[in-house]
């Protein structure tokens, strides 16, 4: 068995963000020559999130407005872990969306359903963050 691992590197324009990366997820899987195995792809910070879903953008929207509703940036004083910095919004909104996900490889290729894309969620951006990338296989 094979091992490749990756960090990918992303700055956000803005403090919210999503950045569909499945190319940069698939070069990855092309430079490791792995054809069949597993692949991970985690936000490597506690303010963003990797996941997958369509790259609609009135979808994207729908989500900022949901996670925006449970949880809301601003008044900062609403949360307690706002009194060194202003993003305790941040973490609840990457703990909603999740860390991670693992896809399938097979025959050299994401194996995904319809319309499935990887995407970066950014919650408080703009800075540099890294995703890391891990693929095992054959």
């Amino acid at each position: 068995m094979k091992s490749y691992r990756k960090e990918l590197w992303f700055e956000t324009t803005q403090r919210r963000q999503f950045v569909n990366i499945t190319s940069h997820v698939e070069a990855c899987l092309r430079e490791s020559g792995i054809s069949e195995g597993l692949i991970l792809v985690n936000a490597m910070h506690i303010t963003a999130s990797v996941f997958i879903n369509d790259d609609e953008g009135g979808l994207h929207h729908d989500m900022e407005v949901w996670l925006e509703k449970l949880a809301p940036e601003k008044p900062y004083s609403q949360y307690q872990h706002n009194g060194y910095e202003d993003n305790a919004d941040a973490h609840l909104k990457r703990q909603v969306m999740g860390r991670e996900v693992v896809v399938a490889v097979t025959k050299g290729k994401l194996d995904f359903g319809p319309w499935e894309q990887i995407f970066y969620g950014e919650f408080d951006g703009k800075r540099k963050k890294r995703v890391l990338v891990k693929i095992i296989g054959e």
